[in-house]
């Protein structure tokens, strides 16, 4: 009886990926082809390589970190702090509609993501430019535009990425693999805020400026990383007409109950993400504008949501509505708490860790508010009609998002604890409102 040709030795890269995969044959898919299968190891670690190198750049040139530091450094008025966040959510969240239909009338789609990673390279290139020639109004206006060119080149990658995800890795290992990416991306961004640490004096333009330099760099790295991913043409049936259909999902806001109020209170508990740049604001107000500071918000920022996540992940599975009330209630509460310090506490606002501190502590909320409601929308639907449930909240809020940040600059130019107390005041609403969702963990809606 012949013998069967043995099996060809593990490159290095496909023994490490058999580790981390932890299974015998690091070849062995059920979703994707044949052909794709041979190429998940490099598949792997290009993704993982590429979205590592964005996640750092992304701490680096943060909208609720470095953007409003920036602004400060350049003497930009404060209601433009109110527009950083729901200009680098909306502009990314609202045109999906329109660029997935175009995406995925492509059969190959890493193009997409490549453009969108250069297109953000080019546009944090601008904010650099901004910060370096500009002052005041015009300084800030400039800033706040090439963040809605980022924003929609962030939607573009958006797409793409979860396309090329599903076609070149195994059902089975994209949680790993968003794993091991978040676990990389913490890695380096502790030790990028441990180096900016050291780094002394006053923040200035020429700084800030760098920083996005580099960011820039990062996003161009990723560009080239993710261009080195193997992927085979797929589908393009799903961008025909799927426009007109995404459009009249929106009648499920009008037939839909749970879902219109589970909208409602999404949309109130944005709270938790437009907070947080006003920390930044308070805190440069008490303690004056230093590179060690902006070090230790970008620490807290990215330590917070990865030691919570899996705390929070536990308590979803029980009931993701009530993840959504206590997330709330703690954003609301550590607004209330800087808000009192800032007026009444003046020696422990001027404290070094103070807002840091708080502000990882709205880091932990953040996180709990994102997990919960991702949680209760894919309980909350089945089937087709969960997709229809994704496109139509993220169009929705997109367009929320630029109402309550026109909103809150209104306020933040009157003041920014004023605005803060707004935002803690919804917060609140919306944990009151989310007691009345369904509990969908129990009820199997």
């Amino acid at each position: 009886m012949p013998k069967s040709d043995p099996k060809p030795p593990r490159t290095p890269l496909e023994s490490i990926y058999a580790w981390i995969a932890n299974e015998e044959d690091a070849r062995v898919c059920r979703d994707i082809s044949d052909k794709a299968c041979r190429e998940v190891p490099g598949n792997f670690f290009a993704y993982l390589a590429a979205n590592a190198c964005t996640k750092v750049g992304d701490a680096l040139a943060n909208a609720k970190t470095t953007l409003p530091w920036a602004l400060g450094a350049i003497g930009a008025p404060v209601a433009l702090v109110g527009m950083l966040v729901p200009l680098r959510e909306s502009g990314s969240l609202l045109p999906q509609l329109g660029i997935a239909v175009w995406v995925r009338r492509q059969a190959i789609r890493k193009t997409f993501w490549i453009l969108g990673s250069l297109g953000q390279a080019a546009s944090l290139a601008l904010m650099a430019l901004a910060v370096l020639a500009l002052e005041g109004w015009p300084g800030g206006l400039a800033l706040l535009a090439a963040l809605a060119a980022f924003s929609l080149c962030r939607g573009l990658a958006s797409v793409a990425s979860k396309d090329v995800l599903g076609k070149t890795i195994p059902k089975e290992r994209r949680g790993r693999l968003s794993g091991w990416t978040e676990a990389a991306a913490g890695v380096l961004v502790v030790g990028v805020s441990l180096l900016l640490f050291f780094l002394s004096g006053e923040g200035s333009a020429r700084i800030y400026a760098g920083l996005f330099g580099i960011a820039a760099v990062l996003w161009i790295a990723g560009a080239a990383l993710f261009a080195t991913i193997r992927e085979f043409p797929g589908e393009t049936d799903g961008g025909k007409s799927g426009l007109r259909e995404a459009f009249r999902q929106l009648a499920l806001l009008r037939d839909d109950k749970p879902f219109r109020r589970f909208v409602v209170v999404r949309s109130l508990l944005l709270c938790s993400a437009l907070t947080a740049p006003f920390f930044i604001v308070l805190s440069r107000e008490a303690q004056g504008d230093s590179m060690r500071m902006l070090a230790l918000f970008i620490f807290a920022n990215g330590i917070a949501s990865s030691l919570s996540a899996p705390l929070w992940g536990n308590f979803a599975d029980r009931s993701s509505r009530r993840v959504m009330q206590a997330a709330a209630v703690l954003t609301a509460a550590v607004a209330g708490v800087a808000a009192f310090s800032y007026l009444y506490l003046e020696s422990l606002a001027a404290a070094t860790a103070w807002y840091p501190f708080l502000f990882g502590i709205l880091g932990i909320a953040h996180a709990g508010v994102r997990l919960g409601r991702k949680t209760y929308l894919v309980d909350l639907g089945r089937g087709n009609k969960r997709t229809a449930y994704v496109a139509v909240s993220n169009t929705l809020i997109g367009a929320v998002l630029l109402f309550t940040g026109l909103l809150t600059s209104i306020l933040a130019a009157w003041s920014p604890v004023g605005a803060i107390l707004t935002l803690s005041a919804l917060g609140l609403a919306g944990a009151v409102l989310a007691s009345s969702l369904p509990e969908v963990q129990k009820s199997g809606a």
